[in-house]
């Protein structure tokens, strides 16, 4: 008799977290493939350091993690889901047969903003150095930042804009002008009230001029048009993407292509067949600790459908991280129901774990591994 067959599409957080929780829950009453295109995996979370030499997103190979984990590796991209037949098709065009399928490829991330420096979490050095230096140098002194309307996830944008500021007041340049854009009523709305305002103090204090419910057009390098007809002209605008789900065929979708999600994860109409977890997922906060947790609750709910005896809690994610500001970090605590956070808390010491992204198993997996370099 043949094993409960498991795929799991995804090379990132959730999708690593999902395996090594699936193979604790599981043993070896579990078959498991995992469909990834990527050599290593990248703590990018951390990216926003680079370009001002505060540090590298650590790399790890995905090989020895699958391997330990007792998992089959095939390198290639998700295309769709044929619930019928119980398979996936690759990029390449291969069929991978499964009991159960979990979703974790992430989303889709694409400039919405013309004539800015887009952040990208995997070039993000290539994209600021130069501007870094410049602001270092005395050479770029009014800066602009927009987060646009949509699905985007925007700590980023923050750190960048504190980061930029420290720098350049370190380096002795103090008539910097920074303005951010958001189209939020406050800073980082997916928290509390008290969060926002906690929040705001900082960029005050930094003197960066927040504008809130606010996206200037940007008729041409560095010329800004607010949506009263007001014109400011800067020296460099940087921008955060807006994030698209995956669109994968087969699957119940948003307007923007997430992956719609019932409690335990399973993704509606596919008998408790189909999973997915990660930025993929129709969930308002991108978030490697969010990912993860969705990727702890669909393990358990596939490792309930092999037929062990576990209890599946629902996606009630906590997002513990940090806030990365130029001079000492913030921790950011939130707790999620309904979409909605609550017992929201920036501190200026950890609330929970230190780490910028929480992961329960892959976290000291990855110190493990580290540990023993």
């Amino acid at each position: 008799m043949n094993r409960f067959s498991v795929v799991i599409a995804g090379g990132g957080v959730a999708a690593l977290e999902a395996l090594l929780r699936l193979r604790r829950l599981a043993g070896d009453q579990v078959d498991i493939t995992v469909l990834a295109p990527n050599e290593d995996f990248v703590y990018r979370a951390l990216s926003v350091q680079e370009p001002f030499s505060a540090g590298i997103p650590e790399r790890y190979p995905v090989g020895p993690l699958l391997s330990d984990a007792g998992a089959e590796w095939v390198q290639d991209t998700l295309s769709s889901v044929d619930l019928g037949r119980g398979a996936v098709r690759t990029g390449e065009g291969a069929e991978l047969h499964f009991d159960a399928l979990l979703v974790a490829v992430g989303a889709r991330a694409k400039p919405v903003v013309e004539y800015a420096r887009t952040f990208d979490d995997a070039h993000a050095d290539e994209i600021l150095r130069g501007l870094v230096q410049d602001i270092e140098g005395g050479y770029a002194r009014k800066l602009a930042f927009i987060k646009p309307a949509g699905p985007v996830w925007p700590l980023p944008l923050y750190e960048l804009a504190l980061m930029s500021a420290a720098a350049g007041y370190d380096a002795g340049i103090d008539d910097l002008e920074i303005d951010l854009f958001a189209a939020d009523s406050r800073p980082l709305p997916m928290f509390s009230p008290e969060v926002g305002e906690g929040v705001a103090q900082l960029l005050e204090k930094a003197k960066i001029t927040f504008h809130p419910e606010t996206e200037p057009k940007i008729e041409r390098t560095g010329h800004l048009v607010m949506p009263d007809g007001r014109e400011m002209d800067v020296n460099s605008v940087i921008a955060m993407p807006r994030l698209y789900g995956p669109s994968t065929k087969g699957l119940p979708l948003t307007e923007h292509g997430f992956i719609k999600i019932n409690p335990e994860c399973d993704v509606p109409g596919t008998d408790h067949r189909v999973f997915a977890a990660g930025d993929a997922i129709d969930f308002p906060v991108k978030h490697g600790g969010v990912g993860s947790q969705a990727g702890d609750v669909a393990a358990a709910a596939i490792a309930r459908q092999a037929g062990v005896d576990v209890d599946v809690k629902p996606f009630h994610p906590v997002i513990q991280g940090k806030l990365l500001t130029g001079s000492g970090p913030k921790f950011l605590f939130a707790r999620y129901v309904g979409g909605q956070g609550f017992d929201s808390v920036m501190a200026d010491t950890p609330v929970g774990s230190t780490e910028k992204v929480t992961a329960a198993e892959l976290s000291p997996y990855l110190n493990s591994v580290t540990a023993s370099a």
